[in-house]
């Protein structure tokens, strides 16, 4: 690629108007960056972009039909140069059919290797010059964006709306209340949200999480503003009751409640510098199960030894559940076998004792059961 090291051209604000693509640069701002730094540079993005954002198709859709400048990125005039706000995606397609060295970089710095298909000149012209629709500040820009990627057609995922939203509020330029009006969000999710990214953000000044060490590669942040608006979660960390109803502040944990934190927080998404796996595999019903193990002392001293939240919730249950359960799993199992009948061929007689042993024990658990009642009705009597 070509930089234009020129001055940049008169753009009018507000208006749509078509500019040379080497004035555009990629935002690092941009909220789909998950975990990157303000300071990502070029490759970063792209690689991030290509990684998570099926930039793939984008560039299979560019070589077979050029660029189709229907909708004009939002841009921004900063040091001679545009910073687009909107529109990363199509720019980072952009750079990497116009830069050959852009893609040799990203495979070099973060092992990803980006296949360019072909393109024919004709449809390479495309990509010379593109519209654009100039703002005077993010803040102009942030309605339109954040209605298009949080309820509009092209959503952005949970984290990249909390990111947005989280950056519009510190702004000092409107209320969550007036940014959820704006962006069409009915159910205050978007407070609960920024109040999760608060804690995030906490965690990592603290030094205990971050969420480039995750375990897994997608990020699940809706699991931990789901479970920050549970109680059990609140009382443990040392939260307010209902804290995500009130204007989202910095540093939401107590500094006393670091350490368990720390404990959700992995729990959650695991550690790769600590070599820890995560518990939680679902949100539903593993968060809920989570929450129920935090409530119990004994089944918490049983999740932090044994690292399984199957374990510890079996402590959680009552007996008297945990029979039952184990009864109706049984059933379902006999039937399953009830009906697989048919397909025995009467070869392995190791499959009979197999089925006596079970009648036997059904037989015992029965008799236990119904003596059990016995005595129960005795003692009422």
């Amino acid at each position: 690629m070509s930089e234009n090291t020129g001055s940049l051209p008169n753009i009018p604000l507000r208006k749509t108007h078509v500019v040379e693509v080497d004035y555009l640069r990629l935002d690092s701002k941009n909220p789909r960056l998950l975990g990157k730094s303000a300071d990502a540079n070029e490759s970063q993005i792209v690689a991030h972009l290509y990684r998570a954002e099926d930039l793939s198709e984008l560039l299979e859709s560019i070589a077979a039909n050029g660029y189709l400048d229907i909708e004009p990125l939002i841009v921004l005039a900063e040091n001679d140069s545009l910073i687009v706000l909107e529109g990363n995606r199509r720019l980072a397609a952009i750079r990497l059919f116009r830069d050959s060295h852009l893609v040799q970089t990203v495979r070099e710095e973060s092992q990803i290797k980006i296949t360019i298909p072909s393109i024919s000149e004709q449809h390479m012209e495309t990509l010379d010059r593109v519209s654009v629709y100039r703002v005077q500040s993010r803040e102009d820009a942030r309605s339109f964006v954040g209605f298009k990627h949080i309820n509009g057609a092209a959503r952005w995922d949970s984290y990249a709306k909390a990111k947005f939203a989280a950056d519009w509020y510190r702004s000092n330029q409107a209320t969550l209340d007036d940014i959820a009006k704006q962006i069409g969000d009915r159910h205050a999710t978007i407070k609960r949200m920024v109040s999760a990214i608060y804690v995030l953000e906490q965690a990592k000044e603290c030094g205990v999480f971050s969420i480039d060490d995750r375990v897994r590669t997608q990020f699940s942040f809706s699991h931990l503003y789901t479970a920050l608006s549970r109680g059990p979660y609140m009382k443990y960390l040392g939260l307010e009751p209902n804290w995500t109803s009130f204007e989202p502040k910095p540093n939401p944990i107590p500094p006393e409640n670091i350490d368990q934190l720390t404990e959700v927080l992995h729990w959650i998404y695991g550690s790769k510098e600590h070599e820890i796996d995560p518990v939680v595999r679902s949100q539903n019903p593993d968060i809920r199960r989570l929450a129920e193990i935090l409530e119990n002392n004994a089944a918490l001293l049983v999740l932090r030894a044994s690292k399984s939240l199957d374990e510890a919730h079996d402590s959680v249950l009552p007996a008297d559940h945990k029979l039952s359960s184990s009864l109706i799993r049984a059933r379902e199992d006999i039937r399953d076998a009830s009906n697989n009948l048919r397909g025995f061929d009467g070869q392995d007689d190791s499959v009979v004792n197999i089925a006596a042993d079970v009648s036997e024990s059904a037989q015992a658990v029965h008799s236990r059961l119904i003596q059990k009642v016995r005595d129960a009705s005795s003692d009422t009597e």
